[in-house]
């Protein structure tokens, strides 16, 4: 689906996400939606390094712990009004994600995952055991939302941070639109269909692939702020392994390297499993069947399937083979 069709569609799913919160009466179902979207950015990020340039990631979940943590600590230890730490955590985890890209990125393929697996991991304990900053298990609570703008907008009320996040959402995925278009984008990819052609013909390959790790972090710093601040509570446990391994899963099932894929594996990785809690005692087990089958079934993602679909139908109604 290209062209003005596209246009079309991506005009008809943001409309239909802007007057969302106005018709679902069900706060619950606009309580998933927002995390969905936060899960958008993450996926958003996750999408450059693994989708882009080739290379998976197991420590997105762990950058979004610096994320939230940063804009919690700035916010609350500090006194730095949540507008400000939100806006600098994406910078701080950008920043440190140079620390964990520099060694990481000087191995390939399996290794390269096995790395960043560590480095979630070591994140995890930190947080976990750095007690007298970050409270451990216990966690933090009452994190303040963002402060009222002008008096005209109350921020503690859900609906008006729904918008606030589908605003964030529309912009980093406009951003990942013109990175996909611009020269640094096609290097990336061409990165992730041949490193070493790429590199044979004067690439600084480690340089662009740090961009893309950095990028990705900055995603994940933007997600976790915004996260932090929504549910009001942060505990290291959000920000394991597991929900790094979710946010593969999300790019993987939505569409490896295209633009909207990752969101609609965001919303597949949100809704899915609270969906299969009619089914609580087999849920991880459906889940984790469903996961398999669109794997094997779906290797190019549930965003390629949609387009065939599209792609058949415009061409039964207009009468072509």
């Amino acid at each position: 689906m290209k062209g003005p069709l596209a246009f079309l569609a991506v005009a008809a799913m943001l409309a239909l996400a802007i007057v969302a919160p106005q018709y679902i009466t069900v706060k619950y179902y606009v309580q998933l939606i927002l995390l969905a979207l936060i899960w958008t950015i993450m996926a958003h990020g996750q999408n450059i390094i693994q989708g882009m340039t080739g290379y998976v990631s197991i420590t997105q979940a762990g950058l979004m712990g610096v994320g939230a943590y940063a804009s919690t600590l700035l916010s609350i230890r500090l006194g730095w009004p949540v507008w400000a730490s939100m806006a600098v955590a994406p910078f701080i985890t950008a920043l440190f994600s140079i620390l964990v890209g520099y060694p990481s990125l000087r191995v390939k393929g399996h290794y390269f995952a096995i790395v960043t697996l560590a480095f979630n991991m070591v994140i995890f304990t930190v947080l976990l055991n750095f007690t007298t900053l970050t409270r451990g298990e216990a966690g933090i609570p009452n994190i303040k939302r963002p402060e009222s703008l002008f008096g005209l907008v109350d921020f503690d009320d859900r609906v008006a941070y729904y918008y606030l996040v589908l605003a964030v959402a529309v912009v980093m995925t406009l951003l990942t639109w013109l990175l996909m278009r611009s020269s640094i984008g096609r290097i990336l990819r061409a990165i992730r269909q041949n490193e070493n052609l790429a590199s044979a013909c004067g690439v600084a390959v480690w340089r662009y692939k740090l961009f893309a790790f950095v990028a990705s972090a900055f995603y994940a710093g933007a997600a976790g702020a915004l996260y932090a601040h929504y549910i009001g509570f942060i505990n290291p446990e959000t920000f394991g392994v597991a929900q790094s391994l979710d946010a593969i899963l999300a790019v993987i099932l939505g569409g490896t390297g295209t633009l909207f894929g990752p969101v609609l594996g965001a919303f597949a990785v949100v809704f899915l499993p609270e969906y299969l809690r009619i089914a609580d005692s087999f849920r991880l087990i459906v889940y984790g069947l469903l996961l398999v089958v669109a794997t094997i079934f779906m290797p190019r993602g549930a965003l390629h399937v949609f387009e065939r679909a599209w792609d058949f139908a415009v061409r039964r109604l207009g009468g072509t083979k």
